[in-house]
């Protein structure tokens, strides 16, 4: 009988029970602990009256409880719907109506927001919450202390859904991706066979949960392997040089802006980081200087991609090949498929520009109650990502930009990414945002906001071209600048280029 991912936690306990597998704040469970917890927290929900296919949603930090909850919908056949608690309460509110959810767990930190969302017309029929003070509501350990820690006994198949993240909707209302025990498994073993995890290792998890990145990047290959799991609530780049040399962490997961953070703490190569072997960035392009600032520090450190709709591994660049094909993200692994198709669905040549398409047993199973998303995206088993790619002649794929944010200037095409890269190696830019704005003459020009490092220093759109000349086509050359206290981003890190674009201001 096929217990779906819940299984994991079984097995580890059965093999290895007085292993540490979660360390959240000054809590720290073994796998025998913590598979008692879920099944605590699985048999007080069907006590509750939760069945197969119910959606639970959650509202947490990077806890025990947000994976806690992602394990006991997994081994009762309910599914996970953990929502981005950075959200307004209206966004917030959207994803529990669409979810159709009955339960939402959440922290009494966010009590605030709740507070605002349940003045809404909502189907959920239990409120709990996560801490110490009371508010009307059930206390999560309340919740779970009569349960049962008995093994739910129920047969799951690997087709079935156990997890819905909602996208970041930058384009529009959010989509449900529904991803499956299967996409879960097979997404663990892709990055076991690409990413050397081993039982040994450990993670430090700051990227959040609520994001695919910071759930199945690492966190749950390294349950799949038997590993264990730091949470940390927030992101603060000391601390996290701190976590790292106190907890002696051997593999950590970032996106760019949280990397770049890391190089500009002062004292940075104070911290013994020894420890670490196996290091990551993905949800994004990473600037190359950041790439090179771990690399020149002898820091193994790879280059991923990869997507909600893929749970998420895509493609992985290898630190043996991390300097020779920087800017590369690599090859996918054993398990995925990918191409790179003209309009016509025609695989371009090398180092020709197209759509990159995906499919293996890691693609979502479709868009909640979204069949028109669906059939869209998703066409004789590959995904259409959106994302503008390419091969080298070795096989190692580049992705060039989504196909929304590339503009037309002149008939020439102009990939953002490509002039970012350029510009976040001028001396004084700390961080730089590549957009299209309308133009009458040329249909669109180039425009980049910037973050300075010294704000003392001026920089001027001159100053820009000249730092460009050699270095990119003069078509590619920003026409117009703005400078930003900072960049405009969702909770995962990514730039909201749609807020960048309705910006009216040309300097």
């Amino acid at each position: 009988m096929i217990k779906g991912i819940g299984s994991w936690l079984v097995n580890h306990k059965d093999k290895n029970p007085n292993k540490l597998v979660v360390i959240s704040n000054e809590k720290r469970f073994t796998y025998q602990e913590f598979n008692s917890r879920v099944n605590r927290l699985a048999n007080a929900l069907l006590d509750h009256g939760v069945r197969n296919g119910d959606r639970i949603n959650t509202l947490l930090f990077n806890t025990n409880e947000q994976l806690e909850t992602m394990f006991a919908c997994a081994k009762i056949g309910a599914i996970f719907v953990p929502i981005n608690y950075r959200l307004s309460a209206k966004e917030v509110v959207y994803i529990i109506q669409d979810s159709s959810s009955s339960h939402l767990v959440y922290d009494e930190k966010l009590a605030s927001l709740v507070s605002q969302v349940r003045t809404n017309k909502l189907n959920l029929r239990e409120y709990i919450f996560v801490g110490k003070e009371s508010s009307g509501d059930v206390n999560y350990e309340d919740y779970i202390y009569e349960a049962s820690d008995g093994e739910p006994d129920f047969s799951i198949d690997l087709d079935d859904v156990h997890m819905m993240m909602y996208t970041s909707g930058t384009t529009g209302r959010p989509k449900g991706a529904m991803l499956t025990h299967g996409n879960t498994l097979w997404n663990a073993i892709n990055a076991s066979h690409i990413l050397p995890f081993v039982e040994d290792d450990s993670t430090l998890t700051v990227a959040p949960l609520f994001h695919i990145g910071g759930m199945s990047t690492f966190t749950t290959p390294l349950i799949y392997k038997g590993g264990t799991i730091i949470l940390d609530e927030k992101f603060d780049p000391q601390r996290t040089l701190e976590l790292i040399e106190q907890e002696k962490i051997t593999t950590l997961f970032l996106v760019p802006a949280m990397w770049l953070a890391l190089t500009q703490v002062p004292n940075f190569n104070d911290y013994d980081l020894s420890s670490l072997r196996l290091n990551c960035c993905g949800g994004a392009s990473c600037p190359i200087t950041v790439i090179e600032f771990f690399q020149e520090r002898n820091i193994p450190f790879f280059e991923g991609f990869g997507m909600t709709e893929t749970a998420p591994v895509v493609a992985v660049l290898d630190s043996k090949n991390s300097r020779r094909k920087n800017g590369s993200v690599g090859k996918p692994p054993m398990h995925t498929e990918v191409r790179v198709v003209d309009p016509s669905d025609r695989d371009v040549p090398v180092g020709e520009t197209g759509e990159l398409i995906i499919k293996g047993p890691n693609i979502l199973k479709g868009y909640w109650n979204n069949p028109e998303a669906t059939k869209k995206s998703i066409k004789d088993g590959w995904f259409y990502s959106g994302d503008l790619a390419r091969f080298d002649d070795e096989g190692f794929l580049y992705i060039v930009d989504r196909k929304k944010d590339m503009l037309i200037t002149g008939g020439e095409n102009v990939y953002p990414v490509e002039v970012e890269q350029v510009l976040f190696k001028h001396p004084n830019i700390k961080e730089v945002a590549v957009v299209g704005v309308p133009d009458e003459k040329w249909g669109e020009s180039v425009k980049a906001y910037i973050v300075l490092k010294d704000k003392t220093k001026s920089i001027s759109i001159e100053d820009i071209r000249q730092f460009c000349e050699e270095k990119l086509a003069r078509f590619k050359h920003p026409k117009f600048y703005e400078i930003l206290e900072e960049l405009p981003r969702n909770a995962t890190g990514k730039v909201l280029k749609t807020i960048l674009r309705s910006e009216k201001k040309l300097v």
